[in-house]
């Protein structure tokens, strides 16, 4: 089968971000990177936000059209003036050039990601900005030697997420579970591409 990915990095610098976000959430206080972007927020206090963000936890909703459990983990939520809930992303990663647009086409995940964990915050009742935010880590790698750190670059990066599409991809996912038919495989699909080479060995 297409093998896991190990994301041990990314956890990390996830887990260290939310411990830092976490300090100033204590305080009402807002981060030096809301104040570099001009961003008018603070770290949100939430009852729910420990579970919201726990891996196989996370935002839940019961779509009640189909009966299917939806969730999603979220990394943060800020919180601006308006009463809006932000929803923040965390994103670590180690290129040459300074990432400040979500602009490759495998970056459509990360945008369609924003928007259905916009759309489950807003089912559990919330008032969610359009506006997410994604803090992008970019580890440097162009220092003289490691010394047993690596040093990011952090930029933030504002997207607009509509999840207008969300309600019927879940329809029709609903449809295909229940359905007869075993749909077509992707070009882009690892598993996918296991399954059909498994075919062909099979016959």
């Amino acid at each position: 089968m297409p093998p896991g990915y190990p994301f041990a990095l990314n956890s990390a610098v996830d887990a260290l971000l939310k411990k830092e976000f976490d300090l100033l959430r204590q305080n009402g206080e807002a981060h030096p990177l809301m104040k570099k972007y001009g961003i008018d927020a603070i770290p949100a206090e939430h009852k729910m936000l420990d579970e919201w963000r726990a891996n196989f936890k996370g935002v839940r909703c019961h779509h009640k059209p189909t009966n299917l459990i939806l969730f999603g983990a979220i990394d943060d939520l800020w919180l601006n003036p308006q009463g809006e809930y932000i929803v923040v992303d965390y994103k670590a990663t180690s290129k040459n050039k300074e990432i400040i647009a979500l602009d490759q086409d495998w970056q459509d995940s990360y945008k369609r990601q924003m928007e259905i964990y916009q759309w489950l915050v807003r089912r559990n009742g919330l008032k969610v900005s359009n506006i997410g935010y994604f803090v992008y880590c970019n580890g440097n790698a162009s220092m003289e030697k490691f010394d047993g750190k690596l040093e990011f670059d952090i930029t933030l990066i504002a997207y607009e997420g509509n999840d207008n599409w969300i309600e019927g991809v879940v329809k029709e996912i609903h449809e295909c579970l229940n359905g007869d038919n075993i749909p077509e495989t992707g070009e882009d699909c690892d598993y996918c591409a296991y399954r059909d080479a498994v075919e062909e060995v099979n016959h």
